[in-house]
């Protein structure tokens, strides 16, 4: 693929004098993987500056430079005021198909299971359709790992090209907070947005709690076109202003959950597997029976159903595809089960609001005690490790504090200070252990929770990803212990 300088770049930016005609082969953000041929965005980060690395680009073949404003370099530089913005515009004119329906959901927790459930609505609607964020990029024909849940520019629009190239016509997406912040998303032609909730999380990264919600709030103000639908579950504290921001923007608010105006919910029944939702559309009364746990996963599933509508799946059918969702992995996922029926589930909460409705949502469906297996991860938001250890000891019946990516903090001092919330908690080092004694501890009627990691299978010590798996090891755990008891 080859692209003039010219043609690369949006109305804002100017060429450098005589570099008009500079054909650029390919993008690059990380100097090591520079081509002959490729635009080097020197971008400056959070820990390093991109510009120190643009000897080794050049070295490697980089034809051209996009940096900030007096940066000099050997070949053509584009100088911007953000080359974040401009690193997002370039890449969509490089890499120029988008799918013709693209949804964004932000929120704290929810969005990978909103995704990928918006995803299965449009697949039974006989929608091409797929799921990018947390979890990689997913279709029916299988998942594929694109490591963050906001790639960069770069990556995101050689996905969205490449799905465009094999036929997927509508995609969902999760718009983190780092994403937005980063204008990662700048160039993406939007259809929709939703909003989930927002509570604690990323403040090692935002400096204020205001700085992560109008983080997030760029996706109504700056990247939703005029007149899109915004679907927002109204229960959060943060869902009003949210509301208001969507109007503002001259955005189309489709308010639901169970202060929704556009869809309430009315009421849910928990069973052991499965839960009932009676709510109603636009006045209308509906019943699904949800085959998820969870009061979250039926906030979840509304939101999708209400995105699949705006996008222009009839209610019918999008109501009825709910009652056939196939939950997400990691998200309250079952991975065992003793041999007197005690379940042991994953999940991916790691804040203290994830953590608190994870363990209620549990609760309905659980006739003994909550056990959980839980840990905070290193070179993360301090503040919320003992709040994490209050939602645990308010919640759960018997709780296992471990290590959970302390990454290059110690880890007892990480235990400690989730200990901090939860003084009656065990402190078990080595999640393999932890999850071991957990599993050694139910009993009938009981249910694990192994919470933080969900789908992840690494764990982060130092700069050293070393192979772990929760799935694995409670499943080895269960198996181990029932042979011993049998």
């Amino acid at each position: 693929m080859i692209r003039t300088l010219a043609d690369l770049l949006p109305e804002t930016l100017s060429a450098p004098q005589g570099a008009d005609g500079v054909e650029v082969t390919g993008l690059a953000l990380d100097s090591r993987k520079v081509r002959p041929g490729d635009l080097f965005a020197a971008l400056p980060g959070v820990k390093v500056d991109g510009a120190q690395f643009i000897p080794m680009a050049i070295e490697k073949g980089a034809v051209c430079i996009l940096a900030p404003k007096g940066v000099t370099a050997p070949v053509p530089v584009i100088e911007a005021e953000d080359p974040a913005e401009a690193l997002s515009a370039i890449a969509a004119n490089f890499y120029p198909r988008q799918p013709a329906t693209i949804a964004a959901i932000t929120g704290t927790n929810g969005k990978s299971s909103t995704v990928e459930f918006l995803r299965q609505i449009w697949a039974k609607a006989g929608i091409e359709a797929a799921a990018l964020g947390t979890l990689g990029v997913t279709r029916a024909s299988g998942r594929t790992d694109v490591g963050y849940t906001t790639p960069d520019a770069i990556a995101l629009h050689k996905s969205l090209d490449l799905l465009t190239e094999e036929g997927v016509t509508h995609l969902a997406m999760e718009a983190s907070s780092h994403g937005l912040k980063q204008r990662r998303m700048d160039g993406v032609r939007l259809s929709l947005v939703g909003f989930t909730n927002l509570t604690q999380d990323h403040l090692d990264y935002h400096p204020a709690f205001e700085d992560y919600f109008s983080s997030k709030m760029r996706l109504f103000s700056a990247l939703a076109p005029m007149g899109a639908p915004a679907v927002i579950n109204m229960d959060s504290d943060w869902s009003q202003r949210v509301a208001q921001a969507a109007q503002s923007a001259g955005l189309s608010p489709v308010e639901i959950g169970w202060r929704g105006r556009d869809l309430t919910v009315h009421e849910i029944t928990p069973h052991p597997a499965s839960q009932m939702v009676r709510f109603s559309w636009k006045g209308e009364e509906r019943e699904v029976d949800l085959p998820l746990i969870g009061e979250f996963q039926a906030a979840n599933a509304l939101g999708a159903a209400a995105m699949a509508i705006a996008s222009g799946v009839s209610p019918d059918a999008a109501f009825e595809a709910m009652g056939q969702l196939t939950g997400v992995a990691g998200r309250l996922q079952t991975v065992g089960t003793t041999k007197d029926g005690a379940p042991v589930l994953l999940d991916y909460a790691h804040t203290p609001d994830g953590l608190d409705k994870l363990l209620r949502a549990a609760r309905p469906h659980t006739q003994g005690r909550i056990i959980l297996v839980f840990g905070a991860g290193g070179d993360r938001d301090t503040t919320k490790r003992p709040l994490m250890g209050q939602a645990a000891a308010e919640n759960a019946d018997l709780v296992f504090v471990t290590d959970d990516n302390p990454r290059s903090e110690d880890p007892a001092l990480i235990r400690a200070a989730v200990m901090g919330g939860a003084p009656e908690a065990i402190e078990v080092a080595d999640r393999a252990e932890a999850i071991l004694r957990a599993v050694d501890a139910l009993g009938p009627g009981d249910a694990l929770l192994i919470a933080g990691k969900g789908h992840e299978t690494g764990q982060v010590v130092g700069d050293t990803v070393f192979p772990f798996d929760d799935c694995e090891q409670a499943s080895v755990a269960v198996a181990a212990l029932e042979g011993d008891r049998a």
